[in-house]
């Protein structure tokens, strides 16, 4: 991916532009003198389409009782080890 570095001040850019740009994907750090502001990056889209039922066979979704009881402290504090 390209990255240009774009002045906010520069009065010859267009949103336009950069969005066009953006989408062919050119990655824009939008800058004011020397402090960067902001970034703006192409959006990805996703390459297939979702399908409703593809996961039918994994049966109903369902959400145990105390899905939204505080966990307790040792999943907080425990390390795991390999």
């Amino acid at each position: 991916m390209t990255t240009k570095t774009i002045d906010v001040h520069d009065e010859q850019v267009q949103l336009a532009e950069l969005l066009s740009l953006a989408k062919d994907g050119i990655e824009f750090i939008l800058i004011d003198g020397a402090t960067p502001l902001a970034r703006l990056v192409p959006m990805s889209l996703p390459t297939t389409q979702r399908i409703a039922g593809l996961h039918a066979h994994l049966g109903p979704i369902w959400m145990s009782d105390d899905f939204d009881e505080p966990l307790p402290d040792e999943f907080w504090t425990e390390v795991t080890r390999m």
